[in-house]
């Protein structure tokens, strides 16, 4: 069974968080950045520690008969483990945020004026399964000036409580002090829902997880909230698609890694081009194994393929099944789009460019491919080093959230008397 340890003070802890951000805000960038590499540094020196941990979480998941989707989130790896530290290391090399003069100008009577981006103040990140949001989460906060109130799902609570003691024991070593980042040791959902309504501590929330998390924080919480998104992504195979194209692009968005949320959970092909390339799409679908739910053209022409309901349709599947929808062009394309996406990531595979640019200015979504795979929508994929989550809102933030994200603006004034 899972350790539990209670209680927590999630207030006190909001405070320390919120007490800390103030003096992080005012580190150099170089502070930061040293702090970060100290702290992969660290993690990659403990390994071990990491990986007895997170057995722990897998042994657990093993007794609950967890999907295979979910242990995939959930297992770390000596590799998986190098990954994030790496990742830090990379954010290090990123270019700060805080205190870049976005605009200025100077009014007629003298007074100048400048917006400066500034951190939002604390982070409450709250998320389900992969214990690798807690490093690169934590990265990400304190690189563009913020302290970080961690909240991970009672699934990864061992990893979770080994990655956040030792980043906390690194910190202790730098000018970025430990109390930044905040860990709610806790499988207490009562822990969780009193960072919801924590706005005097906490200035912006982030959930990461399913569905139900995210709409249990946006339908509840007070905190302002940035809202990431479930991935119900499709691919459009056009009628004039390169075949060897469409196929290598739905193969790598649907089977690289299959329980991530950009990963192809709908192919909508053009009824010409099925009829032209059917066999090379069954033999691929065959080698890797992909489960079909398709529409009555798809029944009928994909041997094995099982009626789709109504449910599979808006299903993000996080394993090797598709939904397989038959169009006649690429209108119903984006109309099968706008009734079941999510506004995450689209794809179209197409040689004609008027079709491709019709598409990607009427699809609405964070981000949109044309003849590429899905799979791109991601920080470390973009540059960004690492992300805190994909916003699927069109407030503040959309897409993948880099550091930029992790920060607003502040008027600064300077004048020589000037009153009005």
């Amino acid at each position: 069974m899972t350790t539990v340890v209670e209680p927590v003070n999630v207030k006190a802890q909001a405070k320390l968080a919120q007490k800390a951000s103030k003096s992080l805000g005012m580190l150099s960038t170089e502070e930061k950045n040293e702090a970060l590499r100290v702290v992969a540094d660290h993690l990659d020196q403990n390994t071990a520690a990491i990986m007895t941990a997170n057995e722990q979480d897998l042994q657990n998941g093993r007794e609950a008969n967890f999907e295979d989707a979910y242990m995939d989130r959930l297992a770390l790896s000596e590799g998986r483990i190098q990954e994030f530290a790496q990742g830090l290391r990379d954010v290090a090399k990123l270019e700060d945020p805080a205190g870049e003069v976005v605009t200025e100008w100077t009014l007629e009577n003298g007074l100048d004026v400048q917006t400066i981006r500034v951190p939002l103040g604390v982070i409450g990140m709250i998320y389900e399964a992969r214990p690798n949001v807690t490093v690169d989460a934590t990265g990400l906060a304190l690189k563009s000036g913020n302290a970080i109130v961690l909240k991970g799902g009672s699934t990864a609570i061992h990893s979770n409580r080994a990655i956040v003691k030792l980043m906390k024991e690194a910190l202790g070593n730098t000018a970025v002090s430990a109390d930044a980042v905040q860990f709610i040791d806790s499988t207490d959902r009562e822990a969780t829902e009193q960072l919801f309504t924590m706005k005097e501590h906490i200035d912006v929330l982030i959930p990461r997880g399913g569905g139900k998390l995210i709409q249990a924080v946006v339908n509840n919480a007070t905190v302002p909230v940035l809202e990431t998104g479930v991935g119900n992504c499709h691919i459009y195979v056009d009628k004039d698609a390169d075949v060897d194209k469409a196929i290598s692009i739905f193969v790598n968005a649907k089977t690289d890694r299959p329980a991530v949320c950009n990963a192809a959970e709908t192919l909508i092909i053009h009824r010409e081009w099925l009829k032209a390339n059917k066999d090379a799409l069954v033999k691929a679908l065959e080698k890797h194994s992909i489960g079909v739910y398709g529409d009555e053209s798809a029944v009928a022409a994909i041997p094995g393929a099982k009626s789709a309901t109504e449910d599979n349709w808006a299903k993000e599947f996080l394993s090797l099944d598709v939904a397989v929808k038959i169009v006649d062009d690429a209108s119903e394309a984006i109309e099968h789009i706008d009734t079941y996406g999510t506004k995450h990531s689209e794809a179209i595979v197409t040689e004609n460019a008027e079709t491709a640019k019709r598409f990607m200015g009427l699809v609405d979504a964070a981000a949109i491919y044309h003849n590429a795979s899905t799979r791109f929508t991601d920080g470390s994929a973009l540059g960004f080093g690492a992300e805190i989550g994909i916003s699927t809102q069109k407030l503040h933030a959309r897409g993948p959230m880099g550091l930029p994200a992790l920060t607003t603006v502040k008027y600064v004034m300077s004048g020589n008397g000037q009153v009005r």
